[in-house]
C-alpha cells in the first residue's frame, strides 16, 4: 500500500521570515508541491508565528479549496482556545493535535492520552463536528495507539524522530519494531496511521517495508533541504517513489 505525502511548509515559512520580504512564497511553494503530485500540505502555526503565520493558514486553505480539489490540508497544533478557533474558522481536512508547549522549537514527544483524556475527548469531538478528521500525535507505543482510539481519534501520527536520529543498526531495528507494533495496534483499533518527523529519502524505505499500513507521511525539514538539491518537482517524485508510488 502506498502512503500519501503531505508536505510540511514550516521550513519554507521560517526561511521567508528571516527577512521582511514576501519570498519564498509559502503558498507558491505549496502549489509547486501539489502540482508535482503531493497529496496534501501540512502547517503547524505557533502562537508567536515564528514560521507559519495565521495569514498563511487562510491563504493555503483558500488555494487548496479553489485550485486543488481532492488534495488535503492538515493543520497541527496544541488544542488551546486560539487553535480551536482557527480550526473552526478554517475547517481543514485533517487536524493533528500535538502536546507541544508554545515555546518548543519543534514537536518532540507524543500525548499522554490517559493523562489528558478529558481535554482530548472534548477537542476531538469539536473538530469532528467541523468535518475534520482528527489525528493524535503519539510516541511509538502500542498502548498509546489503543488509548487514542479510546478517546475517539480517527488516526494517529507516530512520532518518528527517534528513528530518524539513529544510525546504530541494532537500535534502528529495535525502533522499527516499535513503529511496526504501534502501527499494527492502531490498525487493529481501526485507526488510520500517519508518521512524521525526521523522515528522509534514505530512511523511508525501511520504515515502509516494516510498517506498510502507514497511510500518510508528513515531511518538511528534509524535504525542504532536498529541494535545494533536486528542485521541488524532482523531490516530490523521489519521496513519492519511496512511499510506494
Amino acid at each position: 500500500m502506498a502512503a500519501h505525502l503531505s508536505v510540511n511548509l514550516n521550513a519554507i515559512a521560517l526561511l521567508r521570515n528571516r527577512r521582511n520580504l514576501p519570498w519564498p512564497s509559502v503558498t507558491g511553494f505549496g502549489a509547486m508541491a501539489l502540482d508535482a503530485g503531493a497529496h496534501g500540505l501540512t502547517v503547524h502555526p505557533r502562537p508567536d508565528e515564528r514560521h507559519i503565520r495565521m495569514t498563511d493558514v487562510y491563504e493555503l486553505a483558500d488555494m487548496i479549496s479553489k485550485d486543488y480539489t481532492g488534495r488535503e490540508f492538515n493543520i497541527e497544533g496544541y488544542p488551546d482556545a486560539r487553535f480551536m478557533a482557527l480550526i473552526e474558522a478554517v475547517q481543514p481536512d485533517q487536524v493533528t493535535f500535538v502536546p507541544d508547549d508554545p515555546a518548543q522549537e519543534t514537536s518532540d514527544h507524543g500525548w499522554d492520552v490517559a493523562g489528558n483524556e478529558a481535554l482530548l475527548r472534548d477537542v476531538i469531538t469539536r473538530a469532528q463536528q467541523q468535518g475534520c478528521r482528527v489525528s493524535l500525535f503519539i510516541d511509538a507505543l502500542p498502548e498509546a495507539a489503543k488509548a487514542a482510539a479510546g478517546v475517539g481519534a480517527d488516526r494517529i501520527e507516530i512520532y518518528t524522530g527517534p528513528y530518524g536520529a539513529l544510525s546504530d543498526t541494532a537500535q534502528l531495528q529495535a525502533e522499527l519494531e516499535r513503529l511496526a507494533l504501534t502501527t499494527e495496534a492502531a490498525t487493529a483499533a481501526q485507526l488510520g496511521v500517519n508518521a512524521g518527523h525526521d523522515l528522509t529519502l534514505e530512511n523511508l524505505p525501511a520504515l515502509m517495508a516494516k510498517a506498510p499500513m502507514i497511510t500518510e507521511c508528513s515531511i518538511g525539514h528534509c524535504f525542504t533541504a532536498d529541494c535545494l538539491i533536486y528542485g521541488v518537482e524532482e523531490t516530490v517524485k523521489r519521496y513519492l517513489k519511496q512511499l510506494g508510488h
